[in-house]
This record gives structure tokens, sequence and C-alpha cells, in this order.
């Protein structure tokens, strides 16, 4: 009678189709909690609503899209490879009307220079 050894199987590159993968957890960006932020630093008494949220996150979302593309336009008139604050200042001032512009251009001129000065 033959004994048999158990055989060790070779390690493949590959994982087992049993073996409990690791997910990844899927990415949802959200501006909710600035959003909320922002209610309570302008009406600290008012709260907002769940769908209120998703139509203010969804806009801010449509609206951030519209600037990049604004920009990336930008870039390619002007044949340059690279965005800068130049470009995403003039995409504001396309995109966003009148005075609602004016206090996007000068808050994000503050951004920069606080980050830059660090």
């Amino acid at each position: 009678m033959v004994s048999k050894k158990p055989v060790k199987a070779k390690k493949s590159s590959t994982a087992a189709p049993d073996a409990k993968k690791k997910r990844k957890k899927s990415r949802y960006d959200s501006y909710g909690l600035y959003i909320f932020k922002v209610l309570k630093q302008v009406h600290p008494d008012t709260g907002i609503s769940r769908r209120s949220m998703n139509i203010m996150n969804s806009f801010l979302v449509d609206t951030f899209e519209k600037i990049a593309t604004e920009a990336s336009r930008l870039c390619k008139y002007t044949r340059r490879d690279t965005l800068s604050s130049r470009e995403i200042q003039t995409a504001i001032r396309l995109v966003l009307p009148g005075e609602l512009a004016k206090h996007a251009v000068s808050e994000g001129t503050k951004a920069v220079t606080k980050f830059t000065s660090k």
C-alpha cells in the first residue's frame, strides 16, 4: 500500500474563487458636511432635509463640473498644458453670474494666497 502525502497547492497569482475578497468601499464624493457648515454659519437655527441636501449636492457637483470644463476649454484655446488658478478664475467669471462671481473670485484669491504663504 502506497501512502499518499498531502500535496501542497502551488500559489497562483489569482485568488481562489471561494476565498473572501476584501471589497473596496465605493467612493462617493458628497459636499453635505460643507453645505451644513455654511448653513449653520448663515442661519444657525435652520435645518435641512435629506432631499434638500441631495439637491444642493447635485447643484454643487454640476457647477464644479461646468467650471472645470470651461477652465479646460480655456487651456485648449491658449494652448497651455497646465491648468492654473488664472484659468479657474476666468472660468468662474464666465460660468457664475455677476455678484456671485465677484464673491467667488475674492474667496478663491484669498484661499490661494493663504495656501501659497505657508
